[in-house]
């Protein structure tokens, strides 16, 4: 039941959630096809990449100041212009015009995402419940069933042009469930005589950043590139590589439903620390993975380690933070964070022109090592302040 009731106090940020994991499902399922369709080589196509951290980092910069002005307005419009989006890989057909594409696609899905978060930051405080997991869950759910049905796609034939027109009718169902109405409100104004900190933790933020920095840099690089990962390195069927994604997004999505439980149980720091280190040990996995049983094997394990640092971390950074200061936190912090989700993918791409995509993966795997540091350092002054 306590699922039930965080999911109906949640549900326009969980809808959002959704919306960007059918985006995120379909794009990864697809990325053999594109990258054939831009005839764009490893270190080429990590280029493009590139823009859509680009197009992400100034959303994560500007989602305050959107999120203020739109007020109620802000995710069924952010899901209709990434629905707009969507449609723009079919028009890429040569590297400078995916680089644009991608620009454009990393501004509105990262704007989605971040205003997503925000808005679950405050109804966390608001309604006394931890709602992070069970909302990225859904994203996680979502992405998987999406690349699951793109590979059925693929294996009869379906292009570019084709596929992404038919998944956003999907997102845009989804989008006109984030209306809220009259249960929205802004942030719960400070009682009067109240303080207010006058400067952000930055500490704490960066420290934050580094956590999502790792968790993104591990699951978009195994997102946009295990499919390949499959097909080209293994000699995978065209479409088996979609099994790749979708594997990924049904262990994450099952394990951040655990963590709805397991961090209120264990604590943020703990559950962040052991996520780090499976997290090390599945791209470690999928790097010497000789057949197609093993590397799935890998990429579960990653999808463990990966599945609640994401949402625990934004939980944590709520606490840590006055409520007045919540939403510029958690957006610089995701503007720290949110590039790996991009410079992953591409540090991969430089990393397999050269040396290939085995080494890449072994290149995650000690990125992603450095989350426990961060952990630690985090545990401690919280413990000294306490």
């Amino acid at each position: 039941m306590s699922l039930i009731t965080a999911v109906r106090v949640s549900r326009a940020p969980f809808m959002a959630l959704g919306a960007i994991g059918v985006y995120w499902g379909t794009l990864a399922a697809m990325v053999p096809a594109i990258k054939a369709q831009t005839q764009a080589s490893d270190a080429q196509f990590g280029l493009a990449l590139l823009g859509a951290a680009i197009g992400g980092m100034v959303a994560m910069y500007l989602a305050p100041r959107i999120s203020l002005a739109l007020g109620r307005y802000i995710l069924p419009l952010l899901v209709a212009v990434m629905f707009v989006a969507m449609q723009m890989p079919a028009f890429a057909h040569s590297v400078p015009a995916l680089f644009v594409v991608l620009v454009a696609l990393g501004a509105t899905i990262s704007s989605l995402d971040i205003n997503a978060n925000m808005r679950l930051s405050q109804l966390e405080e608001r309604h006394g419940m931890h709602l992070m997991n069970i909302n990225h869950a859904m994203f996680s759910l979502c992405f998987g069933v999406a690349a699951l049905f793109v590979a059925g796609l693929r294996q009869a034939g379906w292009s570019v042009g084709q596929v992404f027109p038919l998944m956003g009718v999907a997102v845009v169902v989804m989008g006109l469930m984030t209306w809220e109405g009259r249960n929205w409100r802004p942030v719960d104004p400070e009682p009067e005589g109240a303080d207010t900190p006058t400067e952000l933790p930055w500490l704490y933020i960066i420290l934050t950043g580094v956590m999502l920095f790792v968790s993104f840099v591990g699951e978009n690089a195994t997102e946009a590139w295990s499919a390949l990962f499959i097909e080209r390195e293994l000699g995978g069927a065209v479409g088996h590589g979609s099994f790749g994604p979708s594997t990924l997004g049904f262990v994450m999505a099952a394990f951040r439903l655990l963590g709805q439980v397991t961090t209120e149980k264990l604590g943020e720091e703990r559950v962040v620390f052991w996520s780090g280190v499976l997290g090390v040990i599945g791209s470690l996995v999928i790097a010497s993975a000789q057949s197609q049983g093993v590397v799935l094997v890998g990429i579960g394990i990653t999808a463990i380690g990966m599945a609640v640092i994401v949402p625990t971390a934004n939980s944590l950074l709520g606490k840590l933070v006055h409520r007045q200061q919540r939403a510029l936190a958690i957006s610089r912090a995701w503007l720290i964070g949110f590039t790996g989700y991009f410079i992953g993918p591409s540090l991969i791409g430089f990393v397999s022109q050269g040396f290939g995509l085995r080494i890449a993966f072994v290149c995650v795997a000690l990125m992603v090592a450095s989350i426990i540091p961060a952990v630690v350092t985090i545990k401690s002054r919280r413990a000294a302040a306490a």
